[in-house]
């Protein structure tokens, strides 16, 4: 009976050492195991996908700059880091157990000094849709901002770079030892997702149907060629009153042709007759000094071929504008780029062209026969973009001496235009950078003299302080730099246009350089163009409202159902080409919401809108009446889907696809 206690007093110590026991090995245990998890590795930024970053500018560097220099802000030097340019878009797919991104940001040093002194950007980071952090307005020669943010639980980063809204010269941008802290799955870049093509313009009716333009300019006694567009199935019976002496047209085609004698304001009853209806419209016609009363619209070689260009292509070009029915909407000029130029020799010693033009004169008279006009490209430089020969030379006899992107000493231009005129182009390109009043003026003066209406085009990247002089001497003028088929290089540029509009006018236009939509490729590899059609949709709004040049820059060849939908809206093109001839402005934006609105006033009175979601997200967007200085019932048109949304009172508001657009016309209640 006493050894009982013992025994059980000896059991009770022997589990309490045993549980302790357990303790103690499952927290080694623990401890062993947690030696064995992942633990936090870095993942640097330029060791991502760069192909993926979207910007206005060339392509983003992996530890350098964009212009391949080291990385220096404010003049300190770093090894690491992703070299882009305002603007740009990098998107990064986390798992949500990323830890944190640091960084830091700033303007490269690299610029040259002029540009520096216009450099500005701004650094923003969004995670899963809102702005964690940005860096404020940031100029060139600050310090590197600084970057400790963390980013648990986000699954989306995007770094984006602003322009700040005063242009991208000289904003180039770095992001420096950039680097995740990670646990997870290492950060992938990504592209924004793209939806599939969507169609909002109505089929073509059957009926005809009268387009714009509707009024059209020419100078007295020379060769005149306008053809009016007229959807609708064929064949038509198309008549023409009041003609002004001189003029006739073709009753199958509606091609006016001739020499219109007299100066004057002339209103020409046009009608069109098939099975399937009749319709009429009137056209003014200005015969005067003035030239291009609306946006020039046609095709131009540069953003499908490049300089690989020949007279096979060019008539080909020709050929599916009117097969396509592009010419039934008021696309009328189909123009060669750079790449067309030989030696200087004929009668004029001019440029002649190469071997892939061997008969310039039979080409121009059969893009003539299509009831089309045709262009032509040059510089004042002794050696174009492209390396072709250019409108100067070195030597009296046109010999040049070291082929280089610069003046001669002695101008041809002269002899280039005679040669054009004779030839019977309508339409030339001057190209070089930067532009000068002098040379500008020099070619202005000759065309005018030529005996041809030749619309005359000066790119690129027009200095703003001159803007004035451009809108005098010429009829559109480049106020940009090469577009390319990304979404920051179009939205940069188109959005940057609002300063530029009190310079447009009928005669004289602001360039914001050709579409980029269908296929694309500058000569080299042909692809459907970058854009999304969201993204397509909101080019095409936005240079309608410009009043810009719609200059298409795809192969005819490869047209797709959705890119002609886009390029013939009816109701879209008559607000780019309405007889007002007024640049639409900006009415509001909201940076951090990423929205801008834009609107134009039409000729009849009533306003067209573009409600524009620049975001990721779709967003409700909203116009009032106050915002448009207007008061009153109003009906709002959807200028896409060419359909009445209603009446309206106070203000409309509708979704909007990210990166989308909605077009509409807000016309008051009569």
């Amino acid at each position: 009976h006493q050894a009982y206690p013992i025994l059980l007093q000896e059991r009770i110590y022997f589990v309490l050492i045993s549980n302790t026991m357990k303790k103690y090995f499952s927290t080694l245990l623990i401890i062993l195991l947690s030696s064995f998890t992942t633990a936090p590795r870095i993942v640097w930024l330029d060791e991502l996908d760069l192909s993926n970053v979207d910007q206005s500018a060339g392509k983003a560097i992996a530890n350098q700059s964009m212009w391949k220099t080291p990385l220096s802000i404010a003049g300190e030097k770093f090894d690491r880091g992703v070299g882009t340019h305002a603007a740009s878009v990098f998107r990064i797919k986390l798992d949500g157990k990323t830890i944190s991104f640091k960084a830091s940001a700033g303007i490269d040093d690299s610029a040259p000094e002029h540009e520096l002194k216009q450099a500005s950007a701004e650094f923003i980071i969004l995670g899963d849709g809102k702005i964690i952090w940005r860096s404020g307005i940031m100029h060139a020669g600050e310090k590197a901002k600084q970057i400790d943010i963390s980013t648990k639980g986000i699954k989306s980063l995007i770094l984006r770079v602003n322009h700040a809204g005063d242009g991208i010269a000289g904003d180039r941008t770095n992001w420096v030892n950039a680097r995740f802290e990670v646990k997870g799955v290492d950060p992938v870049s990504v592209k924004k997702e793209r939806e599939q093509e969507y169609i909002l313009t109505p089929a073509v009716a059957k009926q005809p149907m009268i387009n714009a333009p509707y009024i059209y300019g020419a100078r007295p006694g020379n060769p005149f060629l306008f053809t009016v567009p007229i959807s609708g199935e064929r064949p038509l019976k198309i008549t023409a009153t009041n003609l002004p002496e001189g003029l006739s047209i073709d009753s199958n085609t509606g091609i006016i042709t001739g020499k219109a004698i007299n100066p004057g304001t002339y209103t020409i009853h046009i009608s069109a007759k098939n099975q399937y209806g009749e319709t009429s419209k009137d056209l003014t016609l200005e015969i005067g000094e003035k030239i291009s009363l609306t946006p020039p619209m046609g095709w131009n070689s540069w953003n499908v071929f490049g300089a690989d260009i020949d007279d096979k292509k060019i008539r080909r070009m020709a050929d599916r504008m009117v097969e396509l029915g592009l010419v039934n909407y008021g696309y009328a000029y189909i123009n060669i780029d750079d790449g067309w130029q030989g030696a200087r020799g004929g009668k004029y010693n001019a440029i002649m062209p190469n071997d892939k033009f061997p008969d310039m004169k039979g080409l121009v008279d059969y893009v003539h026969s299509k009831g089309l006009k045709i262009g032509i490209y040059s510089s004042p430089w002794v050696q174009t973009f492209a390396g072709y020969i250019g409108s100067s030379a070195d030597t009296r006899d046109g010999k040049v001496i070291n082929s280089s992107r610069r003046y001669g000493e002695f101008s041809f231009a002269k002899q280039d235009v005679k040669q054009w005129a004779e030839w019977g182009f309508d339409y030339i390109k001057y190209d070089w950078v930067t532009n000068d009043i002098a040379h500008t003026a020099e070619l202005s003066y000759l065309l005018h003299q030529s005996g041809r209406d030749i619309l005359y085009s000066i790119s690129n990247a027009a200095p703003f302080e001159l803007a004035e002089d451009w809108s005098n001497l010429t009829n559109a003028w480049r106020t940009t730099g090469d577009i390319y088929d990304s979404w920051c290089s179009m939205t940069t540029i188109g959005f940057l246009q609002d300063k530029w509009q009190p310079f447009a006018k009928p005669g004289s236009w602001n360039d914001p350089d050709m579409l980029i939509v269908g296929k694309v490729g500058w000569g080299k590899n042909i692809h459907p163009t970058h854009l999304s059609p969201d993204e397509q949709y909101t080019h095409i709004t936005l240079w309608s409202i410009l009043a810009a040049p719609l200059l298409i820059g795809c192969d005819l060849e490869q047209m797709d159902d959705f890119t002609m939908n886009l390029l013939s809206n009816r109701e879209a093109i008559a607000i780019n080409q309405d007889i007002a001839g007024i640049q639409g402005s900006r009415v509001y934006a909201d940076n951090n919401k990423e929205i801008e609105i834009w609107s134009k006033p039409l000729k009849d009175g009533s306003i067209a809108v573009g409600l524009f979601n620049l975001s990721d997200n779709k967003q409700n967007i909203s116009i009032s009446w106050d915002q448009l200085n207007i008061q009153g019932k109003q009906k709002i048109r959807n200028l896409w889907e060419q359909k009445d949304k209603g009446i309206y009172i106070n203000k409309y508001q509708s979704d909007v696809p990210s990166h989308g657009v909605l077009f509409i016309k807000i016309a008051p209640v009569k």
